[in-house]
């Protein structure tokens, strides 16, 4: 971003807070739209009305590869920037100018992070973005399209191994008979689950409910970095087994029956694939440390010990394993990627190709792709006399997720030693607050202490957290509500209160 700002692009930034891309925008000629949090949808939706209502949609490429369009247009009547403002706080002269500036460049490009996601209307949050991608034709082409920013280095290779619970790797449905034949004759079982798993929330209400019994977590700190972690504490503690696996004690770890000590990402080989789909080797430097062990000698071992028998020598092997089952990684081993430098990108169906770069060039996976209307969803709670600052959560620089790693290396902790709770000066005077003060933030569900940052990077009304200190366990405030799809939690906006210490 800062070397395309840096050639004359500009950036269009929608954020309640003044992050540095939000500055960077301000400062190079873009536009900020600093919307009231929980608010997207309407927003996208009244760009989207100014798009049809100035005749700026991509009429082309409607007729040729989109359905739906004469539905959508008569649906977003009622989003004009009018009437939207008010509600998202963001002036109809900035919403019309957002909407021509996309609408009309020649390549515009969509990168949303989880300021869209973790909303209770989260995924029609990006259905809306997709409106916006599909009235204009920005896709199909290079430097277009609609890209999510993962939250971590892999979530990616995550998702395409089949960690969502109603997929196989290569998502491949769990309801595919061909695909369970195929999985079912190379692993030597009968039959494999045709049904979906649960998600993540629904197994911490079986586990209070009592019909949920174990949890095998690896690497991963829920009791720290879910939502509405009171909720999560009370499950982790019904469990009959819970066996943590990462490279450090955690919060989880506290609940824990077993602990596994695992190898970082020095210490094993393996492939990590990014948000554009590319797969890139991880090569061991160091040998793991004490009786630390790579994630997968841990589960072969494991595997072992319950009686199914997993033979693997080594990582590449597995690979191999997965280019046969999995048709996007087809084309990719240790042996290509290591031949391939900048690595390979899925779909690679064949050995030795570099993969395909660029997706819906000319067609879409179902054909013709669906303009849908997204109602507003409105956030799981607002905030109210008694409870009246929005809390929004994130990262900071200086931290990486849960701070297990982070925490222990001075230099970060010297730059960022413990929790604080951005707010701006004219909220701080009016409740009495100065900056450095040790504060109470409070919410329907729980409470923690924090020291007060007086900043104007927080929008009036607003305060901001991040979750990466132990001992102020943000997420024992934060919303229960969940994404009405994907049940991922509302972090992004919840009602708080805040007390002076």
């Amino acid at each position: 971003m800062k070397e395309a700002v840096k050639k004359g692009v500009r950036l269009i930034v929608i954020d309640p807070r003044e992050t540095d891309v939000a500055k960077m925008a301000k400062e190079n000629g873009g536009i900020w739209l600093r919307l009231r949090p929980g608010t997207n949808i309407p927003l996208l939706n009244a760009m989207l009305y100014c798009i049809f209502d100035e005749g700026l949609e991509n009429k082309g490429f409607i007729d040729e590869r989109v359905d739906g369009i004469d539905q959508l247009k008569e649906f977003i009547k009622d989003y004009s920037p009018e009437r939207v403002a008010p509600l998202t706080d963001v002036p109809v002269e900035l919403i019309r100018e957002a909407a021509r500036v996309y609408a009309t460049s020649s390549r515009s490009l969509i990168l949303y992070g989880l300021g869209v996601a973790e909303h209770k209307g989260g995924t029609f949050g990006v259905m809306a973005l997709a409106n916006l991608v599909l009235s204009t034709g920005h896709v199909g082409r290079q430097g277009t399209g609609i890209n999510p920013l993962r939250g971590q280095n892999n979530v990616q290779g995550a998702c395409d191994m089949g960690t969502l619970p109603y997929s196989l790797p290569g998502y491949q449905h769990t309801d595919d008979a061909e695909a369970l034949r195929r999985y079912a004759k190379l692993w030597g079982v009968k039959t494999l689950p045709t049904t979906a798993g649960l998600l993540e929330p629904e197994m911490y209400e079986k586990a209070i409910e009592g019909s949920f019994k174990a949890l095998y977590c690896i690497g991963y700190d829920p009791a720290q970095t879910q939502g509405n972690i009171g909720l999560v504490h009370k499950a982790l503690s019904a469990l009959d087994l819970l066996v943590y696996q990462d490279l450090f004690l955690t919060k989880t770890a506290e609940f824990a029956h077993v602990v596994l000590p695992s190898a970082c990402f020095y210490e094993k080989d393996g492939t990590f694939t990014s948000g554009e789909r590319r797969v890139r080797r991880v090569r061991k430097v160091v040998e793991p440390y004490g009786e630390a062990l790579a994630d997968w000698e841990i589960v072969v071992r494991l595997s072992k010990a319950m009686g199914y028998d997993m033979d693997y020598m080594h990582p590449s092997e597995i690979m191999e394993e997965i280019a046969f089952l999995a048709p996007p990684y087809r084309g990719i081993s240790y042996e290509t990627l290591d031949e391939n430098i900048n690595g390979q990108i899925w779909p690679c169906l064949k050995k030795g190709d570099a993969g395909t770069p660029l997706l819906y060039e000319t067609t879409f996976p179902r054909g013709k792709a669906s303009l849908v209307p997204v109602e507003f969803i409105m956030p799981e709670e607002d905030v109210d006399a008694d409870y009246p600052f929005a809390l929004i959560t994130g990262r900071r620089l200086e931290h990486y997720n849960n701070g297990s790693m982070t925490r222990r290396a001075d230099a970060f902790s010297e730059l960022s030693p413990c929790e604080l709770v951005e707010i701006c000066e004219e909220d701080a005077r009016a409740i009495g607050i100065r900056d450095g003060d040790k504060v109470r933030v409070v919410s329907r569900r729980g409470e923690v202490v924090a020291r007060a940052w007086v900043t104007d990077r927080s929008k009036k009304g607003t305060v901001f957290m991040s979750f990466h200190f132990e001992n102020a366990l943000t997420n024992m405030v934060t919303s229960h509500g969940l994404d009405v799809k994907t049940l991922t939690p509302e972090y992004k906006i919840c009602a708080v209160k805040i007390e002076r210490l």
